[in-house]
């Protein structure tokens, strides 16, 4: 026992020789890691902008009028729902120190089978039973989908990034050949499934047209939250993304703690789908694909990997996207301009990242493992 504690602590903390970060105040580290990179994202969106004769106040004011203003805010609280729900699962599984990059395939795989059989159910079961079945269905799949990587990853040890990417073009295909095959709507020569009864889709919140995918999204939210800090299961999802070491000497399983992540985490996102296409669309075409993984990405590293934190990124992220498209019709510019948004705000993360890493400040975006490994190839350099 005294010496797993001792390997635990090897492993867990930096030794007396190692040099210790500088501790500052967390105030200081919020505002450098999460609120810096931001700010900065919207002066150099703000340079572009003025660089293709575009007024950048009047476009960031035209995001706030189309993203919260009269009723438009009910819109950007419903773009919440799939953002949230993939972004709690991506904290479970970044907890472990493990990456899934394949949550785009995992949501439009799911959002096929979803948007394809949810029509067929619709006049045979209550609606009630019909959503409850197609959001199960929809957790199922995107499970499902990571269980690949989730394999090769906890039995022969293969990189997850590079599995997941992989899965995630399967995936993308595969529910393009689904919608345009077997769920295909006879009705129409566009490439899309069977649209759901408006009526039959998932019911808004008194007073609103905000469904109740949204109280779904914070629900798991929650849920996520107690499950990383009130849980046996997220400590030791938080010791093997601080060393997987450490977890070995405890005695964890580490190959199922690795399939465990990746499972709730695809869980999450397969809900993800359900919400959207349940809730707005009912229906999915073949050239669908909303990337919102791309967007969520930053945001739980902004968040610390917080499932509570997260949630006021993820709305500032939904305005944007919802008034980035009515900004960027009044500019003449393609809605996708929201990603440039979301790229500059990663490059500022990783410039913030490597400054607070050059004058060793505590604290890092970076899942524990993954920076302990680069620090200590950092010191095999030396």
């Amino acid at each position: 026992m005294t010496q797993t504690t001792a390997d635990l602590s090897e492993a867990v903390a930096p030794t007396a020789a190692q040099p210790q970060p500088r501790q500052i105040g967390f105030a200081a580290d919020f505002v450098l890691r999460s609120v810096l990179p931001l700010l900065l994202a919207v002066g150099a969106g703000a340079i572009v902008l003025a660089a293709i004769g575009v007024d950048p106040f009047r476009y960031y004011a035209d995001i706030y009028s189309g993203g919260i203003e009269l009723s438009a805010w009910q819109d950007s609280v419903m773009r919440m729902a799939p953002l949230l729900l993939m972004a709690v699962g991506l904290i479970v599984v970044f907890r472990a120190g493990i990456w899934n990059l394949g949550m785009d395939g995992q949501f439009l795989f799911a959002g096929a089978l979803v948007s394809g059989l949810a029509p067929q159910l619709e006049h045979h079961v209550p609606n009630a039973l019909n959503l409850i079945v197609m959001f199960l269905l929809a957790g199922a799949v995107g499970a499902a989908w990571t269980i690949v990587p989730a394999v090769l990853k906890a039995r022969y040890e293969l990189n997850e990034i590079i599995t997941t990417l992989m899965m995630t073009f399967i995936g993308i295909n595969l529910a393009q050949i689904l919608v345009k095959g077997p769920f295909q709507d006879p009705a129409t020569t566009t490439p899309q499934t069977r649209s759901l009864d408006f009526r039959a889709l998932l019911p808004s919140i008194p007073g609103t047209r905000i469904h109740v995918g949204v109280l779904v999204a914070f629900f798991a939210a929650l849920v996520v939250w107690f499950l990383m800090s009130r849980t046996s299961f997220g400590l030791r999802l938080q010791v093997l993304g601080a060393s997987t070491r450490a977890a070995k000497h405890m005695g964890l399983d580490v190959p199922r703690l690795i399939i465990g992540s990746f499972l709730v985490s695809g869980l999450f996102v397969g809900f993800a789908a359900a919400a959207e296409i349940l809730g707005i669309w009912g229906y999915q075409r073949a050239d669908y694909n909303p990337a919102f993984g791309l967007w969520v990405v930053p945001l739980v590293f902004l968040a610390r990997l917080h499932p509570i934190g997260v949630i006021p990124y993820v709305f500032l992220l939904a305005v944007t996207s919802i008034g980035g498209d009515y900004a960027a019709q009044n500019a003449n510019l393609t809605p996708r301009f929201t990603l440039l948004l979301v790229g500059l705000t990663l490059l500022f993360m990783a410039l913030t990242e490597w400054l607070a890493r050059a004058r060793e400040l505590s604290g890092s975006y970076l899942p524990a493992a993954a920076a302990r490994r680069r620090q200590r190839r950092r010191e095999a350099a030396r």
